[in-house]
């Protein structure tokens, strides 16, 4: 069996060259192309912590031996922890074990190149190829795990779903949890950086075709299922893209949280609500004659956006570089409109020549920004920052790398933090790596052909807004070993710090934490005892039991997440060390640590080990590892070997039988007196256009809900003139935090700070903060307020419609518990209340002249007793529930004009989020 496994991924493995790769791909084209039986991919994220195993299998359909090729892109941040193949009945299982030093030296060399043709943005590539015996299959597990970083106020998970096929079954699962709870959840249209071939569905402006999102406080389901027809409408290639989720957490404590498993703890701390800092900003742009064209045009057009975007408190000043230092004033400038203009005016006239003075350039803004400081009073607190962007290698003054590097360390001192952004292929990422890594700053690579000024604007945009300084977090030394960093220079809004560590003792109650920082306006210092409580071995976060490990010890996220931490500090401070004794401890730590989590890094490699017979079961064994470490959470949250689904414990039709109390149809209104087993019914004829009252409790439970009226033609020899229906149901959540929801039979859209619009033709279920969405595709919407009240919407939909009808919706109350007494609304009024009939003819089943009233559709007459009105009703009977259910009620005449308060006009809203109520208690009017 021959085998070839090439993997490009930051620092680590790559055995086979790049032209060994080629050649594999290049025979494989010449034969018939292996199909794709299935590929898939399962995340789950614990607290910030991500899970994720691709599995693919293939079938050879030729008559002779193939070679075959499995490939994944995966983060750059990911460790690569397990990968393992199935070769007909034989099994290759990957094995993590100590690389020599000198192969890790060559691997570097490979994986830069390799990475630079392949890698998409923030990706690496992963390749693995072997040869498959004529009409067999194979299988190739992949398991990867990252910490997922805070960027913009969201953690965004990517996952690369490119299977240069279409496959016949094709899906990711991606299971989310986090015990702070789920504040808001997104899932992005497919995203190509590249479009070589590749499309995009007809609808980019939600999630892709055939997402499901299942969600509650702390827990949420995305599934993505395409079909083939689904898949080849995204791109026949196979090339799908990257499915994005971005999401954000609920967050209490100034101090942070944390959170605490068998002895492991990790400390979220991403404090909000504080004044910026100012900036002290030097934006130092490569002029060289390699940036003519396209890119410097990118570029100058982003430091427009950029400029305008300062605040008045921040000082900057603008160098441009190529083989001469050009500065636009030899002092930091304030932030007005005119110097603003005048920036603009200097680097509209910037002109591309020359070579590539890396040193000379960041020397002088280094100096700029020192001598700012020295000169102004150190009080006024403010952050100075260096934004350096490049494409090209030293060419010009200094070149050697390493004297770059002190020198810039040496005039930096750590009070200057280095944002360094490369473009294209040509620049020495390695050299802009060290220096953002080796002066407090961050690094991005931005490709040839992606647009280098909106990569800049989104770079600027995550540190634009510095809010603490020289922020120091400390803990008890008798109650904390081995933590990770906890000196951090800056902490930007929208970022987030995480520090993790060892318990010296497992039963601590309580774990003192001492934050020490600097903002705008004085030197911050918090103090508290955060209560971590007795974390018992077999429990996750939740409380949720875990089944019985095989032998080596039960996962647990927050240990993994601790040496996925230390093993990255370790190796960026093995990446900028230049002492060699140092740098030899740093790489044993490391590689230590590596190989007793099983992380493939610069200092581990894989090999793969086999072939051995194949057993019952191993297929789905193989590979999961990693990832099946948070795996029974999930199970025990949704019941182990059940399918993705509503995260409902009852189906939907029960849920909506739990009232009569409704709307429906053209309206027809049903109440239901549960105390007195009454249902009484009547109509009100509005007029289309009109906007109803149904539920006013905007003072009390904060809940409104209005409907509006579409009108159709009567039926032919009808009564009526025309027919009236509710088209839309518009509900305005205002407790805890204000949220809208606006129903059609075709859509719902909910907006509670980020907007989320939901088609009716999908089952999905959404939601935050005490609110739940559930759509029934294509049956119902059901809304959940705070457990305690609940509508469902029933969507009524023709299929050929006649001259008379229109899809419209119902309205039911299926949980009214958490509104209050003083309700209001045409439906809302009767909700705390109780009827009975002051003169109660013979029933039903007592009078044979009744039953043949009925049947004309008419029955005896009684008064009403409610709410001290008396009503004059008769009997009749009525279907709800899309009339799979008759109901006997007793019906109001007239519009319910003596059943009602007040008269029909005042339940017209004036627009359908109007909370307004001229009858009850609650009289405002407001969005």
């Amino acid at each position: 069996m021959l085998l070839l496994l090439g993997l490009c991924l930051g620092l680590s493995l790559c055995v086979g060259s790049q032209e060994e790769a080629q050649s594999w791909g290049h025979s494989t084209e010449q034969k018939t192309k292996p199909l794709m039986t299935e590929f898939s991919v399962k995340s789950t994220i614990i607290s910030r912590y991500a899970f994720t195993t691709v599995s693919c299998r293939m079938l050879n359909r030729a008559s002779e031996d193939q070679d075959i090729e499995f490939q994944m892109q995966i983060p750059a941040a990911a460790f690569i922890t397990n990968f393992t193949m199935l070769i007909g009945d034989k099994v290759y299982q990957g094995e993590i074990t100590e690389r020599a030093k000198k192969s890790g030296d060559r691997v570097k060399e490979k994986r830069n190149k390799t990475t630079e043709e392949n890698g998409e943005k923030g990706t690496e590539i992963f390749r693995a190829s072997a040869v498959i015996p004529s009409k067999d299959k194979a299988a190739f597990f992949l398991s990867y795990e990252e910490l997922l970083q805070r960027r913009l106020g969201k953690y965004e998970h990517s996952i690369s779903v490119r299977p240069q096929q279409l496959s016949g079954r094709l899906s990711v699962d991606v299971n989310i949890l986090e015990s702070a709870g789920i504040a808001s959840l997104e899932v992005l249209p497919l995203h190509n950086s590249r479009q070589r071939g590749s499309g995009r569905g007809e609808d980019d402006s939600g999630p892709p075709p055939s997402t499901v999102i299942n969600q509650n406080e702390t827990f949420a389901n995305i599934i993505f299922k395409p079909s083939v027809v689904q898949q080849a409408k995204i791109a026949q290639n196979g090339v799908l893209g990257d499915f994005i989720i971005r999401y954000d957490v609920n967050r209490e404590q100034s101090i942070g949280d944390i959170q605490v498993l068998n002895g492991y703890f990790v400390h979220y701390f991403a404090p909000k609500d504080l004044p910026p800092l100012p900036k002290n900003v030097v934006f130092v742009l490569d002029s060289s004659a390699s940036m003519v064209g396209t890119k410097l045009r990118q570029t100058k057009d982003a430091l427009f956006t950029i400029l305008h975007d300062l605040r008045p408190q921040d000082r900057f000043s603008i160098i441009g570089f190529s083989n001469r230092i050009k500065v636009w004033k030899d002092h930091l400038i304030s932030v007005t409109p005119d110097s603003i203009r005048d920036g603009k005016v200097y680097i509209h006239h910037m002109s591309p020549t020359g070579g590539t003075d890396i040193n000379g350039a960041l020397q002088r803004a280094i100096r700029l920004l020192n001598k700012y400081v020295a000169h102004n009073d150190i009080g006024d607190r403010s952050v100075s920052l260096i934004i350096f962007l490049t494409d090209g290698k030293p060419t010009v003054g200094e070149t050697h790398t390493l004297k770059i590097l002190n020198n810039t360390r040496e005039a930096a001192r750590g009070q200057v933090c280095i944002f360094t952004i490369g473009i294209g292929n040509d620049v020495d990422f390695r050299l802009l790596e060290k220096l953002s890594l080796e002066n407090c700053g961050l690094t991005r690579r931005v490709h040839e052909e992606e647009d280098a000024g909106s990569q800049l604007i989104g770079f600027y945009d995550e540190i634009r807004t510095p809010l603490l300084s020289d922020i120091r977090i400390d803990y008890p030394p008798s109650s904390v070993v081995q933590a990770t960093k906890t000196l951090f220079p800056n902490y930007f809004n929208g970022s987030e710090i995480i520090i993790a560590g060892k318990l010296v003792d497992r039963k601590l109650d309580h774990l003192h934490v001492e934050v020490t920082a600097s903002n705008s306006k004085k030197f911050v210092i918090l103090k508290t005892d955060v209560p971590v409580g007795p974390q018992k071995a077999g429990k996750d976060v939740t409380g949720s039991p875990r089944p019985e490990g095989d032998g080596e010890g039960d996962p647990n996220h927050i240990e993994r997440l601790w040496s996925y931490l230390t093993t990255k500090e370790l190796l960026s401070s093995w990446l900028q060390s230049d002492d060699e004794p140092e740098k030899e401890r740093l790489r044993q730590r490391a590689q230590d640590l590596a190989l007793s989590y099983r992380f493939l890094t610069p200092f581990t490699s894989m090999k793969l080990r086999g072939p051995v017979p194949r057993k019952d079961g191993l297929e789905e064994a193989h590979g999961m590892s990693a990832a099946m470490g948070p795996e029974p959470v999930v199970q025990s949250m949704r019941g182990a070997g059940t399918q993705p689904g509503p995260l409902l414990e009852k189906p939907y039709q029960p849920r909506i039988k739990i009232s009569k109390t409704s709307v429906d149809g053209d309206p027809h209104f049903v109440v239901d007196f549960p105390l007195s087993k009454l249902t009484v019914c009547f109509n009100i004829d509005g007029q289309p256009g009109d906007i109803l009252r149904l539920v006013s409790d905007h003072m009390d439970s904060g809940v409104t809900v209005n409907g509006e009226l579409i009108g159709a033609p009567a039926p032919p020899n009808g009564h009526k003139k025309q027919r009236t229906y509710f088209r839309t149901i518009t509900i305005l959540v205002n407790k805890p935090e204000r949220s809208y929801l606006e129903i059609t039979p075709s859509r719902v859209i909910l907006d509670g700070g980020d907007r989320l619009v939901l088609p009716c033709n999908q089952s999905v279920v959404v939601g935050s903060r005490g609110l739940e969405v559930s759509v029934s595709a294509n049956a119902n919407v059901t809304v959940t307020i705070q457990g305690s009240i609940a509508f469902v919407i029933l969507i009524h939909l023709y299929k050929k419609p006649a001259p008379f009808q229109r899809h419209h919706l119902g309205f039911y109350i299926a949980n009214s518990e958490g509104l209050s007494s003083n309700c209001h609304g045409l439906l809302g009024q009767f909700l705390n209340q109780d009827a009975r009939l002051t003169d109660d003819p013979a029933g039903p089943s007592q009078s044979p002249t009744h039953l043949l009233l009925l049947q004309a559709g008419e029955g005896p007459e009684a008064v009403l007793k409610v709410k001290g009105h008396q009503v004059p009703v008769v009997w009749k009977q009525r279907k709800i529930y899309n009339g799979e259910e008759q109901i006997d009620c007793w019906f109001a005449r007239n519009n319910a004009a003596k059943l009602i308060d007040g008269e029909y006009k005042d339940y017209l809203a004036s627009h359908p989020f109007d909370t307004g109520m001229t009858l009850g208690r609650g009289t405002s009017r407001e969005l």
